[in-house]
């Protein structure tokens, strides 16, 4: 990446677990990051104060990115304080547990809107800018719950996960001639506050590798497709074995 003190990079849901360990990884490949975040605006402060002190210029910057009009102004407010965005990070998401007999069209509704619309409105905020200069890398979060059906989360959220992988191979297909990739990371029981349920269960031991893993390895996967222009349109599992694809 030697042209990377030139790029700009926008992680969603940066503030803390995956997100956060992306946003700190990424001043290897990048010189300037947006962590966005919808609540926790104190996370993402200690987020930005941290890439600061590791020489890379950064902002916070609050918006509820499954609504089109404050992804807009998102993605205004990041162009006008670091510059164009050149790496999105998709990683905004959630996971409420729900049963066959309580989920809710509600709970389906916001399922999707989170964890897949959200990319999809965040995507199309930035390609222009991406598709106009020629380069852009796209990296979607997914889950290993696209694959396995996320039963014991619910299933409106192993299926917005899947959704995404679907998303991330339409516009990988569509973007490769423009020098635009698009990719995705699927993480197994990752050591985060949304994996402790799991976690506290006993789940680590039907990993292969004997452990869960760690958000830092998630981010090692990002800075991959971040740095390779010839890797589009592929689902990267980081799972300890748990699933082979």
């Amino acid at each position: 990446m030697s042209e990377g003190k030139n790029r700009v990079a926008l992680v969603t849901g940066g503030s803390r677990g995956i997100g956060k360990a992306i946003a700190l990884a990424l001043p290897r490949a990048c010189a300037a990051v947006a962590v966005n975040y919808r609540e926790r605006g104190e996370d993402a402060a200690e987020v930005v104060a941290a890439l600061n002190r590791s020489g890379a210029r950064a902002v916070a910057v609050a918006a509820d990115v499954s609504d089109a009009g404050a992804v807009q102004r998102m993605v205004d407010e990041v162009e006008e304080r670091l510059g164009p965005i050149d790496i999105l990070v998709n990683n905004a998401g959630m996971a409420a547990p729900r049963g066959l007999d309580d989920i809710t069209e509600a709970d389906f509704d916001q399922a999707i809107a989170v964890n897949l619309k959200s990319a999809f409105l965040c995507t199309q905020a930035v390609l222009p800018g991406m598709r106009a200069r020629g380069w852009g890398r796209i990296v979607n979060i997914s889950s290993i719950g696209a694959r396995i059906g996320a039963g014991s989360v619910s299933i409106a959220y192993g299926t917005a996960k899947a959704g995404l992988e679907g998303l991330t191979r339409a516009y990988a297909l569509r973007l490769a001639p423009e020098g635009v990739t698009v990719n995705a990371v699927a993480p197994g029981l990752i050591d985060t506050e949304m994996g402790q349920p799991l976690i506290a269960a006993g789940a680590a031991a039907r990993i292969p590798v004997g452990r869960v893993g760690t958000a830092e390895e998630i981010a090692q996967a990002v800075l991959l497709l971040v740095g390779d222009g010839y890797i589009t349109g592929q689902t990267i599992g980081v799972n300890g074995g748990s699933l082979f694809s």
